[in-house]
């Protein structure tokens, strides 16, 4: 006899200092392990919990979006009022609401985009969530030379080099750069990211502007296809999942 199954959406945001990135893994903790085993305490039935994407090891998330099945129907304030009680500070579900049943977090996300912090000045109070950048990087020249990164390009030399993706063609819609109060905000917006892409693709950038390359020096790193042309990634604590978009 066939079982419909619930499909419940998360909105989700975490801390991420404290956890070895988002998905589950056998020798430490994870926010995916963490929301789980919530979710299971509370319906006392195994579930699976699906992402809408990989953060890594010290990445936060403002906007996560997760999504599991059960056969049980949920009073959603209660619910969430659970939730939140059993999980820890630095993991939050924003929101709980019941979606389509083939409705799956990852397959089905259009856009993703993220945020990265990094300050002027030392800052005691934005340590764990920005990188201090020392150096005095010309935004202006940042703006124009991150501009090669959109439409649809293979980003293998972006990406780890024992990344398990065989496709390496991501479509970058947005690359913006705004500065407020000594904080520079980077955001950027594509279909999906690779396993330490934006990290890579930001430190390259500043690579490209401290040591005034040529404009064609981005475009370069892109054809060569290969981890080694490009730059150091920055640290992980500046990097945030800012939104997802279905």
């Amino acid at each position: 006899m066939f079982i419909s199954l619930n499909n419940y959406k998360l909105l989700i945001q975490y801390e991420g200092t404290n956890y070895a990135g988002w998905q589950i893994q056998s020798n430490a903790v994870t926010i995916q392990q963490k929301i789980t085993i919530a979710i299971e305490t509370i319906l006392k039935h195994k579930v699976i919990l699906n992402g809408s994407g990989r953060t890594d090891s010290g990445v936060h998330a403002i906007g996560q979006v997760a999504n599991f099945r059960t056969e049980s129907e949920l009073n959603l304030y209660k619910f969430k009022f659970q939730l939140n009680s059993i999980l820890p500070d630095d993991i939050s579900v924003l929101s709980a609401e019941l979606t389509n049943p083939e409705f799956h977090a990852r397959y089905d996300a259009k856009k993703r985009a993220y945020l990265y912090l990094f300050t002027r000045t030392k800052s005691p109070f934005l340590k764990n969530y920005s990188w201090h950048f020392k150096n005095d990087a010309d935004l202006d020249k940042l703006r124009i030379t991150s501009k090669t990164l959109l439409g649809k390009k293979d980003f293998s030399a972006f990406c780890r080099a024992a990344s398990e993706t065989l496709n390496r063609e991501c479509e970058v819609y947005n690359v913006t750069l705004r500065e407020r109060n000594g904080i520079v905000i980077f955001f950027i917006e594509a279909d999906r990211f690779l396993h330490g892409m934006v990290r890579t693709i930001i430190g390259t950038l500043l690579d490209s502007v401290m040591q005034q390359k040529p404009e064609e020096y981005i475009q370069n790193i892109l054809q060569q296809k290969q981890r080694s042309a490009a730059g150091e990634a920055v640290p992980a604590k500046g990097l945030f999942l800012y939104k997802v978009k279905y």
